[in-house]
């Protein structure tokens, strides 16, 4: 099965934000999403960018930015439609957040946006399926061939921790604290096909892998490939899944620029003949859940030989080497909200606090809401 990359200009970038729609009066989840998606669509037609789009659950609306060179290009698009839906969800009552998840609403409250890949997906996993009130951030990143592809793969996966940590956002669950910093991350990779990709060593392992899961069913074309970092062909990017929902535009912008400046990191070593860092698969696994768990506070394996370090302490370290690339990049602002992140904390360890000084109380469960409306409106509004 051979798959065409499509050629896309180098470290461009787009972003897609999955944003959760809130009853203003009880806090939970509102499934208005196909009147605020009808008033815009003229707007924002699917096909043009940037756009808005539907997704499994009728209370969620994805943005969709233009490819675009600069982060904040891609942030501008994202403020446009963000602000169209916040106005068009105000006529029906309800606001916007950012989230991996909901505090406290449940599943069996939701209805599934009505098409045949939705349907098809329901009928395939059932209560897992239904149980997938999760929102989250991909960012796509242009590859300029695809013989890099699995190289960038294996290097990204070795900050697949730092990606999630920095956008843990969903600590809370129909109505408990889980103790996990984002327990989105543990509820996706409940579908057989998402989670880490497999360990592949050239591109001729991914077109194999995709021919037998489409041979046999399990997917019906390569999007299906739910895989936390993943290429994508159609766009000739390679696309950074596992992040939580971002709770403000800011922090999205941050995401985006880490993930934009450490592929170009990544592809002026590869220009130089260096090879890339690779960790075994199961010290990826481990950070990955040590991140989904702990969060920023998690230690994490750096090196194939185990060498351990705190989360914070490397991102921190990370974002300083990043430095000159972000510059040429013309994104070192975006990539200094990283730091700020660091020194004020995620999204998980604010809503955490709010939930806890509140009483942890089901009244606490909506003033946690409350606080996710206000830092998405603020945050628009800088």
């Amino acid at each position: 099965m051979s798959i065409e990359f499509a050629p896309s200009p180098r470290s461009t970038l787009g972003i897609e934000w999955e944003l959760a729609l809130v009853n203003r009066d009880t806090r939970s989840l509102s499934c208005i999403a196909p009147q605020i998606l009808g008033d815009l669509r003229s707007r924002y037609p699917t096909g043009a960018f940037p756009h808005l789009a539907s997704e499994l659950l009728e209370n969620t609306v994805e943005l969709v930015t233009a490819p675009r060179e600069v982060v904040r290009d891609a942030t501008a698009d994202l403020r446009t439609l963000a602000l169209a839906v916040q106005d068009a969800a105000a006529g029906h009552g309800a606001a916007l957040i950012g989230s991996g998840s909901h505090p406290f609403s449940r599943w069996e409250e939701q209805t599934v946006t009505p098409s045949e890949r939705y349907d098809k997906f329901i009928e395939r996993y059932r209560w897992w399926g239904r149980n997938m009130l999760i929102w989250g951030v991909h960012v796509h990143v242009g590859v300029d061939r695809k013989d890099r592809v699995v190289p960038l793969l294996h290097a990204l996966l070795a900050y697949l921790p730092h990606f999630l940590a920095l956008s843990a956002s969903s600590p809370l669950w129909a109505g408990e604290a889980t103790g996990y910093a984002s327990n989105r991350t543990l509820m996706f990779q409940q579908l057989s096909t998402a989670g880490l990709p497999w360990d592949f060593d050239e591109w001729a392992d991914v077109e194999r892998v995709l021919a037998d899961l489409s041979k046999t069913s399990i997917i019906a074309e390569p999007t299906e490939a739910r895989w936390d970092i993943r290429p994508a062909p159609r766009w000739g990017t390679i696309e950074i899944r596992a992040c939580d929902g971002a709770s403000t535009l800011a922090e999205i912008g941050a995401l985006a620029a880490l993930a934009q400046c450490l592929t170009e990191h990544f592809q002026t070593s590869l220009d130089r003949g260096l090879s890339l860092p690779r960790l075994q698969p199961w010290f990826v696994r481990e950070n990955k859940w040590r991140a989904a768990r702990y969060g920023l506070d998690a230690q994490i394996i750096v090196d194939s030989h185990g060498t351990q370090v705190p989360l914070r302490e490397h991102l921190g370290e990370l974002i300083s080497a990043l430095l000159p690339v972000a510059e040429r990049l013309d994104c070192s602002s975006e990539l200094a909200e990283v730091t700020r992140v660091l020194n004020s904390g995620s999204s998980a360890e604010r809503q955490l606090a709010v939930y806890e000084s509140h009483g942890k109380s089901p009244a606490a469960l909506r003033s946690v809401v409350d606080s996710l409306i206000s830092e998405f409106a603020h945050g628009l509004s800088l």
